[in-house]
């Protein structure tokens, strides 16, 4: 089974869309990354089994700037 999780980042330009994309990548479980939204503001990440979404969150908080989890569910 595998899980969506959507995140909210403040991401002011590509570069820290890059960063933000890269440090969700390498989280364990992770399958693929992608941007959404209007804005390109928001991370969709898609992993394998669970993925640490409060985790992912705090230390793209940490990174990038401020980052809210919006949803995490499961897809089949």
């Amino acid at each position: 089974m595998n899980q969506k999780v959507v995140i909210e980042v403040n991401m002011k330009n590509n570069k820290q869309r890059s960063k933000a994309l890269g440090i969700a990548l390498v989280k364990d479980g992770v399958i693929s990354v992608a941007l959404k939204g209007e804005r390109k503001s928001q991370i969709e990440v898609i992993g394998e089994g669970i993925v640490d979404a409060a985790g992912l969150a705090e230390t793209l908080r940490k990174k990038v700037g401020y980052a809210e989890l919006v949803s995490v569910e499961q897809v089949k």
